[in-house]
This record gives structure tokens, sequence and C-alpha cells, in this order.
């Protein structure tokens, strides 16, 4: 085997030295980075605003056991009630429904009625019902009536939580269309429609169809894990689980009436 030269081994020591110098470095600069690594705060995961419960008083609800069809009614005098309106359900269904009865053409059994948008099917003692754009019409007569300053208005396109932070925490009561005890609905009856006006969203000849459990409510409260009703079914304060109440307002188009 040859001999090194003194200056190659020279060389090999020096490169050996930068070598170790080289790994103790790294040692060190991992130690430190490791450290910091262990002292840097753990991130905390972002925490939802807690829902603060509140509830308009002085919203009453009524036992619907004469106008057997007359929820929408019930919502209403509720609500204008609720604004300090003297009126019941019997005078307003009386004097201010725009009813329209559901019947029957003996020759061919086809069921006739009205685009609820635009008329009541029926009445509040024993019919159908009305939607939105229909009963706010109503309830505008009643208003031009006692020459009330205030109007009744659709929304359209709301979630109730939406509702809520707008209204509700504000005092201000809302009629909203939902089910009977928050039961899904069903498409139960048809007819063809015979009476339309400037609410319609159906044409004449066209068939509407009605969802069984169609029930009106006045929203008035809500709390973490419940929206609150007037709710003339039970002539009372209602309390429902927030995702379903939401399910079923939507299932029935998002209708409100605000009267403001």
């Amino acid at each position: 085997m040859p001999i090194r030269s003194i200056p190659q081994k020279i060389q090999i020591i020096t490169l050996s030295v930068i070598i170790v110098i080289l790994l103790v470095l790294g040692a060190v600069l991992g130690g430190v980075s490791s450290a910091q690594k262990q002292a840097a705060p753990a991130e905390t995961a972002p925490t939802e605003t807690p829902i603060v419960p509140h509830q308009i008083q002085g919203v009453k609800a009524t036992l619907q056991d004469t106008l057997m069809a007359g929820c929408e009614t019930h919502a209403c005098t509720s609500l204008l009630q609720s604004l300090g309106y003297d009126i019941n359900e019997f005078q307003f269904a009386d004097k201010y429904l725009d009813c329209h009865y559901v019947t029957e053409d003996p020759e061919t059994g086809i069921k006739l009625g009205p685009d609820m948008n635009s008329g009541f099917a029926g009445t509040a003692y024993a019919g159908y019902g009305i939607y939105a754009p229909a009963m706010a019409k109503c309830m505008n007569r009643y208003l031009a009536d006692v020459k009330s300053d205030k109007k009744a208005y659709v929304l359209e396109d709301y979630t109730l939580d939406r509702l809520c932070d707008e209204y509700i925490v504000n005092d201000i009561p809302v009629m909203i269309w939902a089910t009977t005890n928050m039961t899904e609905p069903e498409e139960w009856e048809a007819w063809r429609v015979n009476y339309v006006d400037e609410n319609a969203k159906y044409k004449e000849g066209e068939i509407f169809k009605w969802m069984l459990h169609e029930h009106c409510l006045v929203l008035c409260g809500y709390d973490q894990k419940d929206y609150y009703f007037s709710d003339s079914v039970v002539g009372d304060i209602s309390h429902f689980e927030r995702g379903i109440s939401e399910h079923r307002f939507e299932q029935l188009g998002r209708q409100a009436i605000v009267v403001k």
C-alpha cells in the first residue's frame, strides 16, 4: 500500500474536523427547533358564539276548536293582538278572509278551486287554507280599515334563524307556514285552478296540490335548542327543535309575514 504524503494527511484531518463540526451544529440546531416547536402554544379551535335565548312577551295563542281550518286566521289575529290591534279570529274570518270554495264538477268529477296564493281554499270553518301572499292582502284590508300606518309584508327566502336575527330579537313577531306538530307534509288533495289574482303562482287550469298537515304559526322566540311558536293547535306556546322547524318551514316554501 502506498504511503500518503503529509499534505494529504492534513487534508483528511481537516475534512474530518469540518464534518464533525457540521454534525455537532446540526444536532444543536435540531434541538433548538424541537424545543421551539414544543414551546409553541397549541392552536385552539374557534368557538361559536353562544345563542342567547329570547322570547317576545304578549304573543298569546287561542285554541283552534271552532275554526277547524283557521290556523292562518288564529296566527294572524295572535300577531295583530300582540301589536295592540283589537281583532279576534271570528271577526277576521267573517269580514276579511277572501274565500273561494273548492267544488267538484258533477260531470267530470274534477275538483276546482283557487290558487292558495290568491285566496282561501274553502273557509276558516271548513276548508284547506291560504298562503302568505293572499293572507297579507287580507290583513292589509283590515289594517286599512282601522287606518293603521302599518302594513303586512310577505318575506321570501328567509330562514327561521335569519327571521330571529332581524325580527324576533327586536320583538317583532312573524307569521310562518310549517306543519302541525312539525309532522312530515304530504301531497293530499289537488284541484284545477279556477281563481287567480295578482299574487298567483299558478295559471288558471293548472293543478294546485294541497299539503296535508299544512299549518300556520307565529314565531315568537328561540333558544339554543328550539324555536318558540304561538300555536293554535294547542292554544299555547309550542317549542319545536330548530333543525326540524327549519326543514318544515322550507318544505312549505319559506312563507312568512311581518307587520311593520
